[in-house]
């Protein structure tokens, strides 16, 4: 696994050991900053993470062109992992909490609203309207086995599935 693109391109990203964990594949990150790119979002964008694992897909944003990225994991293995690969590839930015990610957004101040947020929790994750009541941000990809309901504050505005992941992107539903 690594950086795809940006200036920590070719870098390489560290896992933690056993199967807790389950890292974007370099394919689908690829993909889905194909589609935040054409959608001008990257560059500039404060970031959250959650679920962050790896870190991979909030250091890719950071890579390419995003002013900050908060990574949030209850695992002290992934939380460890994120240190280490932010301090090899050199990118700056990027602050690490060790939590649960849907007690980090509640207990966020209510005008905290993200430009971009990833969230990639294990596949037997089934919260996933928790997560969009919680969460403001203007965009959302969302990583599963399948498409993900983050409930009716958001808007679907693409599903693609990429082998075993299904990646949702969703924006907050504009009121009519």
């Amino acid at each position: 696994m690594r950086v795809v693109a940006g200036i920590a391109r070719g870098h390489q990203l560290r896992a933690p050991k056993g199967d807790r964990t389950r890292p974007t594949s370099d394919f689908v990150r690829q993909a889905i900053f194909a589609t935040l790119g054409s959608l001008g979002v990257v560059e500039g964008a404060h970031v959250i993470d959650l679920f962050a694992g790896t870190g991979a897909l909030g250091i890719e944003a950071l890579s390419r062109g995003s002013e900050s990225c908060v990574f949030v994991d209850d695992d002290r293995r992934a939380v460890d992992c994120i240190r280490q690969n932010l301090a090899s590839t050199g990118l700056q930015g990027g602050a690490v909490v060790k939590g649960d990610a849907l007690r980090y957004l509640v207990a966020s101040p209510p005008d905290r609203c993200w430009d971009v947020a990833f969230a990639d929790p294990p596949y037997v994750f089934d919260s996933w309207p928790a997560v969009g009541d919680s969460l403001v941000a203007a965009l959302v990809v969302a990583e599963s086995d399948r498409p993900v309901n983050l409930g009716g504050r958001w808007e679907v505005l693409k599903v693609k599935r990429y082998g075993d992941s299904v990646v949702t992107i969703a924006s907050p539903r504009r009121s009519t």
